[in-house]
């Protein structure tokens, strides 16, 4: 389970390292489009867009459907949840480290209180 979200977190990432394909996830929030659709509106080749379509599907943040000659995508069903809970577990940590650290600067501003010396 862990290997698989590692893995899974891993291709999420790489896939929204990109404006395009972030683009393409609001775009796809508002509704649905067809690849061609979605090259027109980002001024790009067809084969260009069907590459960040792909990247997306790896990733599981799209899925598309084929009806004719038109491929449809939508938002895939797996969504961020496991992204947005693996960056909060990540700022959690980072605010417990800056409220220890925040706890020893003010313990050390206290201390030059205490001896005499201004604090800034």
């Amino acid at each position: 389970m862990v290997q698989y979200l590692t893995i899974r977190l891993d291709a999420s990432f790489a896939a929204l390292s990109d404006a395009t394909r972030r683009g393409v996830l609001e775009q796809l929030g508002r509704k649905e489009a067809s690849v061609t659709e979605l090259a027109q509106k980002f001024g790009m080749t067809l084969t260009g867009m069907k590459k960040h379509i792909g990247v997306l599907e790896d990733a599981g943040l799209v899925t598309t459907e084929k009806v004719g000659r038109v491929r449809t995508c939508r938002l895939g069903a797996l969504g961020l949840d496991d992204e947005a809970a693996w960056i909060e577990a990540r700022r959690q940590i980072w605010n417990s480290r800056f409220d220890a650290l925040n706890t020893v600067v003010e313990a050390l501003m206290k201390t030059e209180d205490v001896n005499g010396k201004q604090s800034k």
